[in-house]
């Protein structure tokens, strides 16, 4: 069992919080100051958000002897990314009335809302109640924001395997009512009893837990990069069970070797009837095992490296009571998102709009935020998020498709989506700068920059249609998934990265550092040069991170 000595000041916060009440009540009745209390900050974001502040405004402010101009971060729980048009037309309005107006898509397939101040927190989570949507564990130590592969043309069985998302988020909810007491208004819970949670006892988990489920043989989740991956295994057109991958994270720490990023490890088969069981359990695992001393080291890849594979797998059976099997074959051949109109196996139409770093607004070139409005007042279609901050446009029956294509031509988003190039289509960025109070460098606000000077540097060596996979956090958190790419960025400082490369096209290789703590006019010219390289010496087929491999520019 993990040690419980030496209790990181986290996990004293968490035993001592009333089941995540806290003093939040209080907070929000301090009109002092925009933030929460002390131990209130880490207790917001078991509610779905993070007390943020304006960098931008920080020096500012301080010289006029201002307070940091604090606001809240709200992510909402949307297990595989699914919500309905009347849910989107409350987003919207939300975000109109209490945020910076965007509605942000995040790479765990659901959004966020920045920029709410305090008191704006209950009529937002309010507003969103009236739809039936919530922020309860999208953030905190607990069980987020379940993932599943999101276009349904990619299975006939693509249903039946999403439904998993909702399913596992449901069963693994935390048990407490203080959401429903602090935000919503609701009678406080007299019989505590109600509140018992066997999974989550009062100490929750050592830190974050994240799970995806993926439809072979397209890895747009990145499953390999979750606590606890579901591999679909579709037999004979019938799903039979999930493979298990355990122990993936890619944060990690600049300059300690003790922090790393790795891929999940795929430790078996379940039948699908035992597959909530084995969920459930891996996360008992966790709860037990994992470090509670040094968040650092507190998520499930440490306590899975700690263990061993084969321990961690036996002390799982254990607790099952059953055995798993060994894995099933399957394979990867792609990881990306399928623009454009596609028709699934049942007749219904989606149509996946390219959304460049999932920021979805209105501005002087698109105006795709009111575009979507005018969809959703349609009532002809759902909404569904991709792990690659895309927007599909979704379930449009064939008589309706003529309707929902009229809109996105009218606003530009057919012509905005093909026009895109691939290494713009398949960029990534987390949200960094100005609101992330981890954030080293830019991220979202400068990868569009640096992919329109890559751009030509790619015409110039005849590349611009190549699939090549560029992502950017900013900092080695990892949020923006970049040590899985084929070229990755890691802010180090204002203006400067890590460039890694040699991640594979499919999600099953982590990328190598290849040069430190760079500026733009150096990643250019680096990546002019190997562009060149590429153009010249490449293998037919052959995608950019796997030729780097095979030339030694780094070593997997």
């Amino acid at each position: 069992m993990a040690e419980q000595k030496n209790l990181s000041p986290i996990e004293k916060i968490k035993t001592a919080s009333d089941a995540l009440r806290g003093t939040l009540k209080d907070s929000l009745l301090d009109e002092l100051t925009g933030a929460v209390r002390e131990h209130d900050h880490a207790l917001v974001k078991f509610h779905g958000m993070y007390e943020q502040d304006d960098r931008d405004l920080r020096e500012e402010r301080a010289q006029q002897k201002l307070d940091k101009l604090y606001s809240f971060m709200i992510r909402l729980r949307i297990p595989g990314g699914f919500i309905t048009p009347e849910q989107w037309i409350a987003a919207h309005h939300v975000a109109g009335n209490y945020t910076t107006g965007v509605i942000k898509i995040t790479t765990r397939q659901t959004i966020q809302l920045h920029g709410i101040l305090k008191r704006n927190i209950k009529p937002t989570l309010q507003a969103f109640d009236t739809v039936k949507l919530d922020s309860i564990a999208a953030c905190g130590d607990v069980n987020r924001n379940v993932i599943a592969s999101s276009h349904p043309s990619i299975s006939p069985l693509h249903k039946h395997i999403h439904d998993y998302a909702s399913k596992i988020s449901d069963a693994f909810l935390p048990k407490t009512r203080a959401y429903y007491e602090v935000w919503l208004d609701e009678e406080v819970l007299l019989d505590k009893k109600q509140e018992e949670d066997p999974l989550y006892q009062d100490r929750y988990l050592p830190r974050k837990f994240k799970i995806a489920v993926a439809i072979p043989p397209n890895n747009d989740v990145d499953v390999f990069a979750n606590d606890l991956g579901l591999i679909a295994i579709i037999e004979n057109e019938k799903l039979v069970g999930f493979n298990l991958a355990v122990g993936g994270g890619l944060s990690s720490t600049h300059g300690n070797p003790a922090n790393y990023a790795r891929i999940g490890t795929v430790i078996g088969y379940v039948p699908e009837e035992k597959l909530m069981q084995a969920a459930y359990e891996v996360i008992t695992v966790q709860r037990d095992f994992g470090n509670r001393s040094d968040r650092k080291l507190a998520r499930l890849k440490y306590t899975v490296d700690k263990m061993g594979v084969d321990s961690f797998r036996e002390e799982l059976e254990k607790r099952c009571g059953f055995k798993l099997e060994p894995a099933k074959p399957f394979q990867f051949t792609e990881r990306r998102d399928h623009y454009g109109w596609e028709q699934g196996a049942d007749g219904q139409w989606h149509y996946t709009l390219f959304v460049e770093n999932g920021r979805v607004l209105d501005d002087e070139k698109l105006a795709m935020k009111t575009a979507m409005l005018k969809v959703a007042e349609t009532g002809k279609a759902n909404f569904r998020f991709t792990a690659n901050q895309n927007l599909i446009i979704s379930d449009i029956a064939p008589e309706n498709k003529a309707a929902i294509e009229a809109v996105l031509t009218e606003f530009g988003l057919i012509e905005h989506t093909e026009k895109a190039s691939e290494i713009r289509k398949n960029a990534v960025a987390c949200v960094a700068l100005n609101t992330c109070p981890l954030a080293l460098a830019e991220a979202q606000r400068y990868l569009p920059t640096l992919i329109s000077k890559l751009e030509p540097l790619l015409e110039k060596h005849g590349l611009l249609q190549e699939e090549i996979h560029v992502r950017m956090t900013g900092c080695p958190n990892g949020c923006g998934r970049s040590p899985l790419a084929e070229i990755g960025f890691i802010g180090t400082a204002y203006g400067r990265y890590n460039m890694h490369l040699g991640g594979d096209r499919l999600g099953e290789r982590l990328n190598v550092k290849y040069k430190e703590n760079i500026e733009e006019e150096t990643i250019l010219a680096e990546l002019d040069q190997l562009f060149g390289l590429y153009k010249a010496e490449r293998n037919p087929g052959e995608p950019f991170g796997d030729f780097t491999i095979r030339k030694g520019l780094v070593v997997a």
